[in-house]
């Protein structure tokens, strides 16, 4: 079973970019497809996007699109968020998710994923 470890939340202005990392072990990363997801005070967890096992496949959530990049890199078995332009409303704990995948596919709902990290708190705000 993987193991997954966020980091990289912070205090950042509005406007202003940040890089989240989540850092996976126990298993074969390359084996599992990601995804990012993030729960703000009083709000259901939400998608914010995925990557398929390879990386070539991305989703985002439409309230990121062109503001959010998803990666990963297999050889350091670690998933990135790199987001920029951020918003006050986008502040939240920021977790990565984990799912078993012999398809190189996206999985979309939160349920579809088994292992989640402890999460990255991100404040945005002046």
């Amino acid at each position: 079973q993987v193991q997954l470890v966020e980091s990289g939340g912070d205090l950042v202005q509005p406007g202003g970019s940040l890089r989240l990392s989540c850092a996976a072990s126990g298993s074969i990363f390359s084996n599992y497809a990601m995804g990012w997801f993030r729960q703000a005070p009083w709000k259901e967890r939400e998608i914010v996007g995925a990557i398929s096992t390879s990386g070539g496949s991305t989703y985002y959530a439409d309230s990121v699109k062109g503001r959010f990049t998803i990666s990963r890199d297999n050889a350091k078995n670690t998933v990135y968020l790199q987001m920029n332009r951020l918003k006050p409303e986008e502040a939240a704990v920021y977790y990565c998710a984990a799912r078993q995948s012999y398809i190189d596919r996206i999985f979309y709902r939160r349920d579809e994923y088994a292992t989640w990290g402890q999460g990255t708190q991100v404040t945005v705000s002046s």
